[in-house]
Formats: structure tokens, C-alpha cells, sequence
């Protein structure tokens, strides 16, 4: 049972590197990305399951914020082409949109 879900998320993981090499657009590329990261957390949980070692799902949990932080930094700099942009207004563009 166990290995029937290993081989159905390793094919997965295929498909959305497949993906993420043939994704048209940067969108389809970022998500792939974040598919990816998802689907290594769920390795993770599936493997410390299996070994029975619960310290992996502390693991996965801080791979999965990390995912989560990095897909929307990634897509707030292809935005803005800023990070730091749209996070706090300088007073001096708080004023010209005042």
C-alpha cells in the first residue's frame, strides 16, 4: 500500500518537473515550483511515517512554510521587481498619493 503511494508521488514529482521546464509562461513555472515543494512535503510525511520517526513531520512543517514564504516573495518580485515594495510606502509616495 505504502509503496503504491511512494510510485504515485515520485510520478508526480516527474510530472511537475516536466512541467516546470515546459511551463509557458513564469506563472505555470512558479507553480510547478510550488507543487514541487508540496509534494516534498508529503515525502517527508510519508517517509517519517514509514520509519516511524515523528521529528520528519517537524520537518516537513518548516519545509512547507519555507515553500510557502519563497513562492510569495518569488512572485512579489516579479511584480514589482522589488521585494520590499508594497510592504511599507515611503512618506514621500504616501504624499503624491495622498
Amino acid at each position: 500500500m505504502f509503496f503504491a503511494i511512494l510510485l504515485a508521488l515520485m510520478v508526480t514529482m516527474l510530472l511537475v518537473i516536466i512541467r516546470l521546464f515546459a511551463g509557458p509562461t513564469l506563472y505555470d513555472r512558479v507553480l510547478a515550483t510550488n507543487s514541487f515543494g508540496t509534494l516534498t512535503v508529503l515525502l517527508i510525511g510519508l517517509l517519517g511515517f514509514l520509519t516511524e520517526r515523528p521529528e520528519f513531520l517537524d520537518i516537513a512543517m518548516l519545509y512547507a512554510l519555507i515553500n510557502f514564504v519563497s513562492t510569495i516573495a518569488i512572485l512579489k518580485f516579479f511584480r514589482y521587481r522589488d521585494i520590499s515594495r508594497g510592504l511599507v510606502q515611503a512618506p514621500e509616495e504616501e504624499q503624491r498619493n495622498a
